[in-house]
């Protein structure tokens, strides 16, 4: 059994502005792009194993879950189960066209509560590191930022098990 965490993030133009360090009283400037171009990273930590999985697509609905499930199921240990914790977005919904793969099972978070999601965390620190005060010129230029970004997050296991560890979700045989 292996705990895993996802979400996802929207990146690119028109994002939110970041604090800087200044003296009191100033207003340094900070980059700030208006355009409404974006991506969206679906990510997925597993903290125990120091793993993660990604895909980033153009919108957020069932078929790029669907996707990111399939990346995931990748990612999981032979022969074991993950459990995948995420929010209760639409398109994470059982039934339908939400295609789970033999592997994975998807727990829902309680309504209201991302605190417990340590993907929330994840975004907040890519964002504070690799993501933000920045303009891209191309779509291409932010599939680029969020590809880099990621492959950054995930080659150190010990800042995944770092960021995304909780007590709760301890598996003990």
């Amino acid at each position: 059994m292996e705990i895993w965490f996802q979400d996802e993030a929207r990146v690119g133009q028109k994002g939110s502005l970041s604090y800087v360090w200044a003296p009191v009283g100033s207003r340094p400037p900070m980059v700030r792009d208006n355009r409404h171009t974006a991506a969206y990273i679906f990510g997925a930590i597993c903290p125990a194993r120091g793993v993660g999985a990604a895909i980033i697509t153009p919108t957020v609905n069932t078929e790029c879950m669907n996707l990111h499930l399939a990346e995931i199921s990748t990612q999981i240990a032979p022969g074991a189960i993950a459990a995948i914790i995420c929010d209760g977005a639409g398109w994470h919904q059982i039934g339908g066209r939400l295609i789970l793969p033999n592997n994975i099972v998807l727990v829902p978070l309680p309504p209201y509560a991302p605190e417990l999601n340590p993907m929330e965390n994840v975004w907040d620190y890519l964002r504070a590191n690799r993501l933000s005060a920045r303009v891209w010129d191309t779509y291409d230029d932010i599939l680029d930022a969020c590809s880099s970004a990621w492959n950054w997050f995930v080659n150190d296991p010990q800042r995944i098990h770092s960021i995304g560890a909780r007590e709760w979700t301890t598996v003990n045989l």
